[in-house]
C-alpha cells in the first residue's frame, strides 16, 4: 500500500525533528522516516553545548600543517581508520584546499551567520515543547593547560570577536572560582558567556520528538531510494512505499546517497564522534569545559559526567574503535585522576563536509527536494535555524539568511 504525505522528511535526529515542528506549526501534514528511534544517533551522544562560539571549521592553516601527523597518530583529536583511506582519498583533498587561510576565513564568516541568535532559538523551541528545565545558562570553557596554549589562544579569539562571538579570557585565579574543582593550570581559559547547555540531550530530543508525534507521524522504516515522478516525489525503503509532495533529507551522516539521487553529488563522509560516562550524582562541573589539547568536551549531564569528542574519520560500517574510547578515558583521568571504570561507553556518527558548512537549500533538481544536513560538530546548536531556513522554503517566504553559501551546488 502507498501511504502518502504532503512532506516527507527522511532523518528523525534532531534537525529532522526540528523542522518537523516548525511544518507542522505552520499547518502542513509531515511525515518523519527514520530507521531508529527518533533522536538516538549523533543528538543523544553528544556534548549538550549550543555552540555558538564554534564559529572555527574543522580544518584550518594549523590542522593542514599538521596534518599528516594528525591524520595517523590514532590517539590524536583528529584521525583516520588506514582501511578508510582510499575512499576518503577525495574529501580529504577537498578538506585540504578548506584549510588554507582565505578559505578558512570564508567558511568560519558562514558558519558564524547561522550561528546567529542560536542560544535563543533553542530557549524559544524548548519554551514550545516543554523542555526548559533541560537548558543551563552558564556558559562554556576552553581550558589552555599551559602559558604557550593561553598566549595562543589570544589571536584564535580576537579572530572570533570580529565574527560577533562573545568570549572573556581569563587566568587561572578567576578559573578556580568558576570551577573550583579542575585541577591547577599554568594556562587559563576562555570563557563564552553566552553560551547554553542541554543538560541531558537525549531527554531534550525526546521530549521534542513526543511534542512532533502529536501533529506528525513517526514511521520506523529505511528509506533508501527516493525517485521524481509525474505526480511528487517516491520514497521507497524495505517495507516502505511513500508518495511526498516534497522530501527534505535530514538524515545526517546518511545523506550522500539519498542526495545523489535527487541530482546533487555533495562529499559528504562520516566523522566517528565517542563519549564515555560515568554515574555520579554531582558531576564535578557547573558548566561544559574543552581541555583545547585534548580534543574532548567535559560535560556534567544530569547525573552524571559525559565525557565526548574526538573526530575519526571511518565510514559507517567499521566497528568502534577501541583504542578512541581508552583515549577519552585516559584524557578525563588527567584532569580527574579518581575516575574508575566508565559506566556507559557510546559511538556515533556526525555528517562531515570538507568546509564544515552545512548544506542547506533546495536540490540543484528542483525545489521539491530541499537539504539539510552536513553540520558536523554543531547540527544541535543550528537544528532550530536550519528548521526556520527550511520552513521559509517550503511556505515560499523568503529565508531570513541568503541561503548561497549553504547550497548544494556549491560544490
Amino acid at each position: 500500500m502507498i501511504r502518502h504525505t504532503d512532506i516527507a522528511i527522511l532523518g528523525a535526529g534532531v534537525v529532522g525533528l526540528a523542522i518537523a515542528e516548525a511544518l507542522t506549526a505552520a499547518g502542513r501534514d509531515v511525515t518523519l522516516i527514520d530507521p531508529s528511534e527518533p533522536g538516538m544517533g549523533a543528538s543523544y551522544g553528544n556534548a549538550g553545548t549550543i555552540a555558538d562560539y564554534a564559529v572555527m571549521p574543522v580544518g584550518s592553516p594549523d590542522v593542514l600543517k599538521n596534518l599528516p601527523s594528525l591524520l595517523f597518530d590514532q590517539n590524536s583529536p583528529l584521525a583516520i581508520r588506514r582501511a578508510a583511506l582510499p575512499a576518503l582519498m577525495p574529501w580529504l583533498a577537498r578538506f585540504a584546499l578548506q584549510s588554507l587561510p582565505g578559505p578558512t576565513r570564508r567558511n568560519a564568516a558562514n558558519i558564524a551567520r547561522l550561528l546567529v541568535g542560536a542560544a535563543g532559538h533553542w530557549q524559544d523551541l524548548a519554551a514550545r515543547i516543554g523542555g526548559t528545565d533541560i537548558l543551563q545558562n552558564r556558559g562554556c570553557l576552553y581550558l589552555y593547560e599551559t602559558e604557550k596554549a593561553y598566549r595562543a589562544a589570544h589571536a584564535d579569539m580576537a579572530f572570533r570577536r570580529t565574527l560577533g562571538i562573545s568570549v572573556d579570557l581569563i587566568g587561572p585565579d578567576e578559573l578556580r572560582q568558576m570551577e573550583p574543582n579542575l585541577p591547577p593550570v599554568q594556562g587559563g581559559a576562555a570563557f563564552f558567556p553566552k553560551a547554553i547547555f542541554l543538560n541531558d540531550p537525549g531527554r531534550m530530543v525526546r521530549t521534542l520528538a513526543a511534542h512532533v508525534a502529536t501533529s506528525a507521524q513517526i514511521l520506523k522504516a529505511r528509506a533508501d531510494r527516493i525517485e521524481r515522478q509525474m505526480d511528487g516525489i517516491m520514497v521507497t525503503g524495505p517495507g516502505l512505499h511513500l508518495k511526498a509532495r516534497r522530501v527534505i533529507l535530514a538524515a545526517g551522516a546518511h545523506s550522500r546517497a539519498l542526495a545523489l539521487q535527487a541530482g546533487d553529488k555533495v562529499p559528504l563522509d562520516t566523522e566517528r564522534g565517542y563519549h564515555v560516562e560515568w554515574d555520579m550524582p554531582n558531576p564535578r562541573l557547573t558548566r561544559p569545559t574543552c581541555p583545547t589539547t585534548r580534543g574532548f568536551y567535559l560535560c556534567p549531564m544530569q547525573g552524571r559526567l559525559r565525557v565526548a569528542g574526538t573526530v575519526e574519520l571511518g565510514g559507517l560500517t567499521a566497528p568502534p574503535s577501541p583504542h578512541r574510547i581508552a583515549k577519552l578515558v585516559e584524557g578525563a583521568r588527567a584532569i580527574f585522576p579518581d575516575l574508575g571504570t566508565p559506566d556507559r561507553e557510546w559511538m556515533g556518527f556526525r555528517p562531515s563536509i570538507p568546509d564544515s558548512v552545512p548544506v542547506i537549500g533546495p536540490s540543484q533538481g528542483g525545489a521539491d527536494v530541499i537539504h539539510a544536513y552536513g553540520h558536523g560538530h554543531i547540527g544541535l546548536t543550528l537544528a532550530p535555524i536550519t528548521a526556520r531556513l527550511v520552513t521559509a522554503l517550503v511556505t515560499g517566504r523568503a529565508p531570513e539568511l541568503d541561503l548561497t553559501p549553504y547550497l548544494p551546488n556549491r560544490f
